[in-house]
């Protein structure tokens, strides 16, 4: 079976979430979409991000922000990439198929790939990338999602295959990570600093946190990609700032507008505005190893003492929907529609700080704009709805910049969000699973992990759906992620700024590929 083939067997998988407006993109009134589909080469895109750290490097096992998500892909390539319709799609593999009880997956790399320094790709280049991540030192934030591979083997220079330990039909959909591009192989390690990669960009200058300058390749061996002569991108944290720099043409491009400017946006000609639905959400945190979140009755008063409606409404500005306390969008298969929604229940909060011994309670919710915008404001709005059950949450307010490498993972209640996973089992893998690097709230419950590890490889799609609904129960009953709300992608342009009909909307920014997809008028 080809990748072609396993992608359109796979359409059923996603079909929920094309089906929850995945691939439509919106423009405010007076913004409209520009509408040539046919790319040119050429022009300088600039862009205005909200991320990006000084800490920042070119380690793809340290990457924690847009910043260095969107470097990665223009600059280096992933086996696979997600399309459209949300299925795996072939990128440097040229086709992938998997064993009879998908425990083994083989890829066959493309004849023509080659490094920015004329090298052909090889499969030894692919093995020496991905076991970059593994191993006992390993710090990367996809350590856990390849746990499950048992071993990783050439067939020769163009045949990479992975055993795994078990069965697991969305294993391709792992391999487009970010994490997971693919570096010249050196005698059996990568050069974790190094600029050669196999993208349709190479780096011309980086400075972490501040400025990313990129330069097309001449001889970029995918067709059809990687239009923009040159790419900057900016970290431009403040939200007023960036929205000032799009407006008076510094910057073409800008992610995370601040919603309440949007309506003047329109009014711009020269501007429009592009919102996608997809696995967007904001979470806040709680680490269920620390004092007093390790008491479930704890965390399940501070979940009924937040009014996620007046956060859909006032931070989000009606750019998202309520959340419930797990990470699975309603777009998505094995979404648990049965599950009972939680709402804003002082008397429920106060209910469960009763079973915790507690009259009353005071946390401290550390926070910054860095994780969302808003967040500081959504933090603020918490503590205010909070005093009515009895609960004094004080809002820490932390600087953006360092707030991922000295705050989220470290802080016992901060704010964070996610861009989602395109499956269940990817997101609960990355951020739920006991052993996940990026678990941000410590939980481990050993009945999720049973589940987590029996649904992945089981092939009856009834029974597979009772364990993803049990264990969203979980995470919503028991675990230590609060999250009040799933928001839409939302992003500013200059109305020259060019993208296919269909764009890749899993994440932000065509699923943050756009530097390679997009095009200028």
């Amino acid at each position: 079976m080809t990748s072609s083939t396993w992608g359109a067997s796979r359409r059923d998988f996603m079909a929920g979430a094309a089906a929850g407006g995945l691939l439509l993109g919106m423009a405010l009134p007076g913004a409209a979409r520009a509408q040539d589909s046919t790319p040119k080469k050429g022009g300088t895109l600039r862009v205005g991000y909200t991320q990006g750290e000084s800490s920042d490097s070119l380690d793809p096992a340290t990457y924690s922000n847009d910043f260095m998500f969107a470097t990665s892909y223009a600059v280096f390539s992933t086996l696979v990439e997600i399309g459209p319709d949300g299925t795996a799609q072939p990128d440097l593999a040229e086709s992938f198929e998997p064993s009879a009880d998908a425990a083994s997956w083989t890829f066959r790399l493309r004849d023509d790939a080659t490094f920015s320094d004329g090298r052909t790709v090889r499969a030894a280049d692919v093995i020496s990338s991905i076991r970059h991540h593994m191993g006992e030192g390993s710090k990367s934030g996809v350590k856990s999602l390849l746990d499950q591979i048992s071993d990783i083997r050439a067939d020769g220079d163009k045949v990479v295959i992975f055993d795994l330990k078990a069965g697991s039909a969305d294993f391709p959909l792992i391999l487009n990570d970010y994490h997971l591009t693919i570096r010249q192989d050196m005698d059996g390690r990568i050069d974790p600093d190094s600029r050669i990669g196999s993208g349709g960009y190479v780096i011309e200058s980086f400075e972490p946190g501040v400025r990313i300058e990129l330069v097309r390749r001449d001889d970029y061996w995918k067709q059809g990609r990687a239009h923009f002569d040159r790419v900057v991108l900016l970290k431009v944290g403040d939200p007023a700032a960036r929205m000032n720099a799009l407006v008076t043409g510094e910057v073409d491009l800008i992610d995370r507008p601040d919603l309440k400017t949007l309506p003047l946006m329109a009014r711009n000609p020269n501007l429009r505005v592009h919102t996608q639905n997809g696995t967007l959400h904001y979470t806040m945190p709680m680490n269920v190893t620390a004092a007093p979140f390790d008491d479930v009755n704890v965390r399940m008063a501070l979940k009924h003492a937040i009014d996620r409606q007046a956060i859909v409404d006032k931070i989000l500005l009606g750019y998202g929907s309520v959340g419930n306390d797990h990470p699975i969008a309603s777009s998505m298969r094995f979404y648990n529609a049965d599950l009972e929604q939680h709402a804003y229940d002082p008397d429920k909060a106060k209910h469960y700080l009763s079973k915790a011994g507690l009259d009353s309670l005071d946390v401290t919710l550390q926070t910054s704009d860095a994780a969302f915008n808003g967040a500081v404001d959504a933090s603020v709005l918490f503590g205010e709805a909070a005093r009515a059950a009895n609960i004094t949450l004080s809002v820490s307010r932390e600087p953006d910049d360092g707030y991922w490498s000295n705050v989220w993972l470290k802080s016992p209640f901060c704010c964070s969000y996610w861009g989602g996973r395109p499956t269940a089992d990817l997101m609960f893998s990355s951020a739920y699973a006991a052993e996940a690097d990026w678990n941000e709230t410590s939980w481990s419950n050993p009945r999720f992990n049973d589940l987590l590890v029996s649904a992945r490889s089981e092939l009856d799609q009834d029974r597979r759906a009772e364990m993803y609904a049990e264990m969203q129960t979980l995470c919503q009953t028991d675990g230590g992620a609060l999250i009040p709300a799933f928001g839409q992608y939302v992003s500013a342009m200059s109305t020259r700024i060019n993208m296919p009909e269909q764009i890749s909307e899993m994440w932000d920014l065509d699923s943050v590929r756009f530097i390679e997809r997009w095009w200028m008028a």
